[in-house]
């Protein structure tokens, strides 16, 4: 990013403990990442996530599903919400709800998502103990544009993450999601200074088209 472009603005979707939005947070507070974050909206009111943006001072809203029995209304509505605040990006960080094809859509090539595996494999949940299940020996995690399909748009940055023989789900996902701190930082940093983008269905790095996700190691 050169000095005189502006932060990317982010508006952060959360449903619960938020870890991902503290990790985004803090790196924008180190001057790693060029980017602010103008406001943090949840489907619940309780979501622990929330302190975090009150405590930097940031807008934070919830929408209650509970109040919009139709998946289309509730998405309209969460729109209209994002919308007054004209993000850049749109990042879902631990957002549990399934969205219509119409938010989708409005979105396009500026929604972004982070996943718990290595994606195309293990769409979808409990991936963590699919993937012991499996038998894999790598498991991780990845960043992707959002498209209508579940977990299937393009993804452009993933790390791995060694399955151990003695992990079970629990250990294997805390180790996860401590690398997902490190990825998802880094994934919008890329987005913030216009190295990343998604041209139609085609992922482009530094303006030329990008063959396969970029792959960071992980700090283990």
């Amino acid at each position: 990013m050169s000095e005189h472009q502006q932060p990317l603005s982010l508006l952060v979707l959360i449903s619960g403990r938020g870890s991902n939005l503290k990790a985004i947070l803090d790196a924008i507070s180190r001057g790693e990442l060029p980017a602010v974050v103008t406001a943090v909206i949840s489907d619940r009111s309780q979501a622990p996530g929330l302190e975090y943006a009150r405590q930097e001072n940031i807008d934070t809203l919830a929408l209650d599903a509970a109040d919009y029995p139709d998946r289309k209304d509730y998405d309209r509505a969460l729109q209209g919400l994002i919308d007054r605040f004209e993000p850049g990006l749109v990042v879902l960080a631990g957002f549990m709800r399934i969205l219509t094809a119409a938010f989708v859509r409005h979105y396009r090539g500026r929604l972004i998502n982070i996943h718990p595996s290595l994606l195309p494999e293990l769409r979808g949940i409990d991936t963590h103990q699919r993937a012991i299940d499996k038998g894999v020996r790598e498991h991780g995690a990845s960043v992707h544009f959002v498209t209508e399909d579940l977990d299937s748009g393009p993804v452009f940055v993933q790390l791995r993450v060694p399955v151990l023989p003695d992990d079970d789900a629990e250990r294997l996902a805390a180790r996860v999601l401590k690398q997902e701190h490190r990825l998802y930082p880094q994934a919008i940093r890329w987005l913030a200074e216009g190295r990343v983008s998604l041209n139609g269905e085609q992922l482009l790095l530094d303006q030329l088209p990008m063959q396969q996700p970029l792959q960071i190691d992980a700090d283990e």
